[in-house]
């Protein structure tokens, strides 16, 4: 990749950790243009203590944010408290069209808004009371609805509706989660740790019933809501959250003509099929080598990453090095932490028993280390991502014995 001039004004749609980490990297790299960030929020936060910290009210919002409010005049980061409603991709000169009825033109846009929550296609939707989470805005609603004697039914055992069975059990509500999947998180965290998160939620008095929502109906109170099932069950609730994943923003660059497949196309670089136009974060899909749409990762780690590399795409650079997928989740006093890929063929290592401390490994066809989940385990997940990326042989045995140094093992000193 040869650096060109750097682009004297850019623009960043969404102040979400992708385009907050764009504007970061872009000082850190010795960006000096115009750098503008437009988000409805106005200053950018955090998401992920959402459905924890922030929905229980031990943190507020000025604790969300991700960077002193100093930070942005420091840096000479223009925060644009606006919607952009439209991009005209132009000929390599973008522009931005903002709700208020303004104008940004750009050399360069970054696209990062996210993901908004996805709505299922159910009778009741739309009834009071019924919420979806992704932003501080729908913490705040649905915190107020939480407190003892308040049945909180969740539909989707994913992560944000785990953790926020959680918090809800701890705020005293009675909580009923509803999902299809017989052990929810299996996939991403392999069968053995997924039978032991999904044991938490028995264990804390969250009721979990394997089956598929068919309405969600008003009773007689004004708090009063039904969620009919399709097995025939109907579950009462003050609130229901439907908590069934995300759907990439991608408005603006469908309305611009840039390719859009379940997500902003791009390559490595955050480079979209539109010169002058980048995306990353949840809104972003990266595309494969051979062109075709690869996975769209939703992790706040990958859109930290996606930030920092469209920042380096937006100069001319290489950008960062790939790393193996990370996230986390905290849930019922325990701290989870997975890397790489759980689902890949090879075995399964177990180090610990179900609990504090218990890891488990997967290990590829190969003998290299594919992916690790681990319950508070943080010092011991860091080493297992420097193996995962190392791509050297591990032995199963030393993964086993909870006596073997990871760290070692990731400096090749075992």
């Amino acid at each position: 990749m040869n650096a060109g001039p750097a682009p004297a004004t850019v623009a960043v749609v969404g102040g979400g950790i992708a385009g907050f980490s764009a504007v970061r990297e872009l000082r850190r790299r010795g960006y000096a243009g115009t750098l503008q960030l437009i988000d409805p929020d106005g200053l950018p936060y955090d998401r992920p203590p959402l459905s924890k910290a922030f929905l229980a009210g031990t943190l507020d919002l000025p604790q969300l944010e991700l960077a002193p409010r100093g930070w942005y005049a420091d840096n000479a980061v223009e925060v644009v408290t606006d919607t952009a409603v439209k991009l005209d991709a132009g000929h390599g000169t973008p522009a931005l069209t903002l709700a208020s009825g303004g104008q940004l033109r750009a050399d360069a846009v970054l696209l990062a808004a996210g993901a908004r929550a996805r709505r299922l296609p159910l009778p009741g939707m739309d009834l009071p009371g019924v919420l979806t989470l992704r932003s501080a805005a729908d913490a705040l609603a649905l915190r107020q609805r939480l407190f003892p004697g308040a049945h909180l039914v969740i539909i989707g055992a994913g992560l944000v509706g785990a953790e926020t069975a959680s918090t809800a059990r701890a705020l005293g509500a009675a909580v009923t989660m509803v999902d299809p999947a017989y052990l929810p998180f299996e996939r991403a965290a392999g069968p053995d740790m997924a039978r032991y998160l999904h044991g938490l939620h028995a264990a804390h008095g969250t009721a979990y019933l394997q089956d598929t929502p068919a309405a969600i109906v008003a009773g007689a109170g004004d708090d009063a809501l039904t969620v009919v099932l399709a097995a025939g069950a109907a579950l009462p609730a003050t609130t229901v959250l439907v908590s069934v994943g995300s759907e990439p923003e991608t408005a603006l660059a469908e309305e611009a003509g840039l390719q859009v497949h379940d997500g902003i196309l791009v390559d490595g670089s955050g480079a979209t099929s539109q010169p002058g136009i980048f995306a990353a974060g949840d809104s972003s899909r990266l595309r494969n080598s051979d062109g075709t749409p690869g996975r769209r990762f939703e992790h706040w780690d990958a859109a930290r990453r996606t930030g920092e590399a469209a920042a380096a795409g937006i100069l001319g650079v290489e950008p960062p090095q790939a790393a193996p997928d990370w996230f986390w989740s905290d849930r019922y006093g325990i701290h989870l932490e997975m890397a790489g890929s759980m689902a890949g063929p090879g075995r399964t290592v177990l180090r610990g028993e179900p609990g504090p401390g218990f890891m488990v490994f997967r290990v590829s066809p190969a003998g290299t280390l594919a992916g690790v989940a681990a319950v508070d385990g943080g010092t011991a997940v860091r080493a297992a991502r420097k193996l995962i990326e190392s791509g050297r042989a591990v032995d199963p045995a030393q993964l086993q014995d909870p006596a073997a140094d990871l760290r070692k093992m990731a400096r090749g000193k075992s």
